[in-house]
């Protein structure tokens, strides 16, 4: 890959997660490029329509160019036709968050959500949709880990990074902490935590299957305020949980983003 892909797609990469635009000063310092450089990048990608100028030129956004590709893209796949509905009824049935994840090479990313809550305190996690979850502080994460070895979990881990920025207090800080939440998880055979992933937060969340291989491709979680979904909540949405996960691989047969999977 050439340099300057290089450099525009991690501008792109940066401005997806600060959608209210960030100025050339600051992409400088966040991407450890020099301003004339991050300036001719995001030129070039004003020109191919990939990013527009925000008050006189002093801060960048993207355009929906790039939402409309995306968008576009998973409506041939067929992907949230066949998972939203069952995400809808999980989050009707829980009154909380739902967020689907699915395995996009080294990476879990999250691409399907339903807001359940109605009314009083909830979580908008609009800015992490199509975005990397962090393996050692999600829900999502963990529970994906902890269906491998631990060999490969902590090298999963290492190579992400086992914390990031605005991580909740309790997350596993150590190798140690994070091998013995992933032993508590293969027993209970679903993932618990509470301030972890942000401090007030509380998730479960179980693997998705793929029905012919029997290989995990995803994970599908609960997440709320921690003062209402309390572990003895969560208790109450296991077999819910369990079932939706199971609607999920039955329901990857339909869609032609899962089959290229099983080859």
């Amino acid at each position: 890959m050439s340099s300057a892909l290089e450099k525009a797609f991690s501008l792109i990469e940066y401005l997806a997660q600060n959608p209210h635009g960030s100025s050339v000063s600051s992409l400088s310092e966040a991407l450890g490029q020099p301003a004339s450089g991050i300036h001719r990048s995001l030129k070039m990608l004003e020109e191919l329509g990939y990013v527009r100028q925000l008050d006189q030129g002093k801060h960048y956004a993207l355009t929906i160019k790039l939402s409309a590709l995306g968008l576009s893209y998973l409506g041939g796949l067929g992907l949230n036709d066949v998972t939203q509905p069952i995400l809808d009824k999980l989050a009707e049935q829980t009154e909380e968050l739902i967020r689907m994840a699915i395995i996009d090479g080294e990476h879990l990313v999250w691409v399907g959500v339903s807001q359940g809550t109605k009314s009083g305190l909830k979580y908008d996690p609009s800015s992490e949709q199509g975005q990397t979850a962090h393996f050692a502080s999600s829900a999502s994460g963990i529970a994906l880990l902890a269906t491998m070895s631990d060999e490969e979990a902590i090298s999963k881990v290492m190579k992400q990074g086992m914390t990031r920025d605005g991580q909740g207090s309790g997350a596993p800080m150590t190798i140690q902490q994070l091998l013995d939440v992933l032993g508590t998880t293969r027993k209970r055979g679903y993932s618990i935590n509470c301030n972890s992933f942000l401090d007030g937060m509380a998730a479960m969340a179980r693997v998705i299957y793929d029905p012919v291989t029997g290989k995990p491709f995803g994970t599908v979680s609960i997440a709320g305020p921690a003062v209402r979904l309390t572990k003895e909540r969560m208790d109450t949405f296991e077999k819910r949980l369990e079932r939706a996960s199971k609607e999920l691989s039955e329901a990857s047969r339909a869609s032609n983003y899962f089959k290229h999977l099983e080859v």
